[in-house]
């Protein structure tokens, strides 16, 4: 068996699975960790170059570099099976032109001379987001509940501006170690910490669930809100962009906890948008769709799992990161400022589903 296109590591891994010998061999790659080709089906537009950050370490450059090598060579594991005929009917029938690949642009200097207060700052959106503000000049307010996350994170921007703090932005006191630690110019905030439900609906949801969901996505958004408009209100003006989800705009993205947790994110902003636009605060909320982060689904429910699941059939691919933290700078930033009260579904299309 022998390759029968050029793969590199900036093919797309519907490339490689299309490819007879690129899917032999990623094939055999998975299944040494138990894993089959679908576990690539929210990410196969992206190079595969990309899976080097986006595995935070369980995929190498080396690993890399040896399958473009074998690849190349036609090195094809024995007796190995291949989906590549199908894989290649499908994208055929779907897009036969490889579709663009996004490209992280900075804008030098967008942030300069602000501070932005980010939190959830460790892994995911937050880190994304942190990590563009920090390049593009601001001085970036980095909180998270993990040290390891914010030090790794901090390591990798040791020339920027970036004060790491570990604070429970549930906590009344870790709130105020935030505020203290931006000092007394708060020009920006994104709220982007949040965790997940269980999947569970209304009949089956527990006190338990439903407190702690909305203690963080809740709670903490309103807390650290309620935090920083003094200053920004002293200041004459500031911008504060919150997390919501597909979940705030549909009923079948998530469990009832989560559901109502991110529609009460949607009230929190479009409130505060109305009372504070008229001094110069600009309150806008984010609505993501499928990104690869750190938060998991877990699916306590057999109803839950069924009802989401069947609605997660029209899915759009997930999306990296930095492309959530592309629309959430943007708001953020000056460039947003005629933007006020707004829920920016950045979600690849799936609301307009």
């Amino acid at each position: 068996m022998s390759n029968t296109t050029t793969l590199t590591g900036d093919s797309s891994i519907a490339d490689w699975l299309a490819d007879p010998a690129g899917d032999a061999i990623l094939t055999e790659m998975l299944a040494q960790g138990g894993q089959t080709p679908d576990v690539f089906k929210p990410v196969r537009r992206l190079a595969i170059k990309r899976l080097v950050k986006l595995s935070r370490g369980s995929f190498t450059q080396e690993m890399l570099d040896d399958l473009v090598r074998r690849a190349a060579a036609g090195d094809v594991p024995a007796g190995a099976t291949t989906t590549a005929a199908p894989v290649a009917a499908e994208r055929a029938a779907g897009n036969a032109v490889p579709l663009r690949e996004w490209t992280e642009r900075l804008d030098q200097g967008r942030f300069t001379g602000q501070t932005v207060i980010v939190t959830g700052a460790g892994s995911g959106i937050g880190r994304a987001t942190a990590s563009r503000i920090a390049r593009e000049g601001g001085r970036v307010i980095a909180v998270d509940v993990s040290q390891e996350r914010l030090d790794e994170f901090a390591a990798e921007h040791a020339a920027a501006d970036v004060v790491p703090l570990v604070a429970d932005i549930t906590d009344d006191a870790g709130v105020a170690r935030i505020v203290e630690a931006a000092g007394d110019t708060i020009d920006a905030l994104a709220n982007i910490a949040g965790i997940m439900d269980d999947m569970t609906p209304i009949g089956e949801v527990t006190d338990a669930v439903w407190q702690r969901v909305f203690r963080v996505n809740v709670d903490g958004t309103m807390k650290l809100m309620r935090a920083v408009i003094p200053a920004m209100l002293a200041q004459g003006g500031g911008s504060i962009v919150n997390t919501a989800s597909e979940a705030a705009l549909r009923g079948s993205a998530a469990g009832v906890a989560y559901t109502a947790s991110k529609h009460a994110v949607v009230g929190l902003t479009k409130s505060s948008a109305f009372m504070y636009g008229p001094s110069g605060i600009r309150v806008n909320a984010v609505a993501p769709g499928p990104t690869i982060t750190n938060i998991e689904a877990t699916f306590a429910s057999p109803l839950g799992a069924e009802r989401v699941q069947a609605a997660m059939t029209i899915l759009p691919d997930a999306a990296e990161a930095e492309a959530l933290a592309a629309s959430i700078t943007f708001l953020l930033s000056d460039d947003g400022v005629n933007v006020n009260g707004i829920v920016l579904a950045s979600d690849g299309g799936w609301s307009a589903a």
